[in-house]
């Protein structure tokens, strides 16, 4: 039970910050994947698209689709491996920088004017919260399992 109602509550946050913020963004309407790609490359600047496939957990041929598309808009930039010409390596425009700053300091706003709505005692219970949901999704991602 908990499990459910732990994944509806976070899904359930994540989808409402996401069509609250939505509406004033820039640009094209971007898809999950899509976003979560660009989130990928942003933490590793010239990731290869079999490693951020394997960070997403899809499969190869859909990553380099997303990447295609993300090229298409202007949010995305490949290059050719200098170590290894048949690969490629992701890299975030200008444009995709810009656009994920303001997506971040927007739902920021959002949400720490939301934590606001609640009292010291909830706000502290969601803090306390956060390192063991953090070991959970490492737990999750394969970080913490154990072989």
């Amino acid at each position: 039970m908990i499990a459910d109602e732990l994944m509806a509550t976070v899904m359930g946050l994540k989808r409402v910050v996401r069509r609250r913020l939505q509406a004033s963004q820039p640009g094209p309407r971007l898809r999950g994947a899509q976003t979560e790609l660009l989130r990928v490359v942003r933490l590793s600047p010239g990731i290869g698209v079999a490693a951020a496939a394997k960070e997403l957990h899809l499969a190869g041929n859909t990553v380099s689709t997303l990447v295609n598309q993300l090229i298409d808009k202007e949010l995305l930039r490949r290059e050719t491996d200098p170590n290894d010409r048949r690969a490629a390596r992701l890299h975030l425009t200008p444009k995709a920088v810009r656009r994920q700053a303001a997506w971040r300091e927007e739902r920021t706003k959002l949400v720490e004017g939301a934590l606001q709505s609640l009292d010291e005692e909830e706000v502290a219970a969601i803090e306390r919260a956060l390192p063991a949901l953090r070991k959970l999704l490492a737990e999750l991602g394969g970080e913490g399992a154990s072989a």
